[in-house]
């Protein structure tokens, strides 16, 4: 019996640790299932033209991830992989257990403030890296999640998953295209 338990934990570690590298640079991030979309775990850290650090702090890249205008996030992730369309974000967001209690599923355990972090249920690890406005101004580091999607609404503007470091709650709303937010892929091989 003992083995049989260890065996299982050791299958289920192994089925849980799915990593991808990026050719184009190295990095390498986690990978997730959930529903039936196969997710990135981390945020999309590959530089493009119109990509910055978070808060525009080079030392932020490697744990938050890039920001990326709209534009520059639709070309942005590697071969095989491609950004999320509003449909999936709120099949992820459901999956999570709906849109009241989705962003605590759904946040890291650590990094948000004033005790907002997460239970990460689904190790998607949500990070609060914050965006960058279009006039070039950052805010929103440790407080909020923006992660942009595909799809664009009737008036121009283009949907993007939100977290709140005050709120368990996960939202899809839409803003300005020249914004810069999170990218996190899915694959493209579903």
């Amino acid at each position: 019996m003992i083995r049989l338990i260890l065996t299982l934990f050791i299958v289920m570690l192994v089925a849980c640790s799915q990593s991808f590298t990026d050719s184009r640079d190295g990095n390498t991030y986690k990978i997730i299932q959930i529903g039936d979309t196969k997710w990135m775990a981390e945020n999309l850290a590959y530089e493009s033209e119109n990509s910055y650090c978070p808060d525009g702090d080079n030392r932020n890249c490697s744990k938050m991830g890039r920001l990326y205008t709209w534009e520059a996030a639709r070309t942005a992730c590697p071969e095989g992989w491609r950004l999320p369309d509003s449909s999936e974000m709120a099949a992820l967001v459901a999956h999570a257990g709906g849109v009241a209690v989705a962003g605590e599923a759904l946040k890291s355990t650590s990094g948000w403030f004033k005790k907002g972090n997460g239970s990460d249920s689904f190790g998607f690890n949500a990070l609060p890296a914050g965006y960058r406005g279009a006039g070039g101004s950052f805010d929103g580091i440790g407080g909020y999640a923006y992660f942009w999607s595909a799809t664009e609404n009737p008036d121009g503007l283009a949907y993007y998953l939100f977290l709140d470091f005050s709120s368990k709650a996960a939202n899809i709303n839409a803003f300005l295209k020249e914004d810069a937010r999170s990218v996190r892929c899915v694959s493209q091989a579903q």
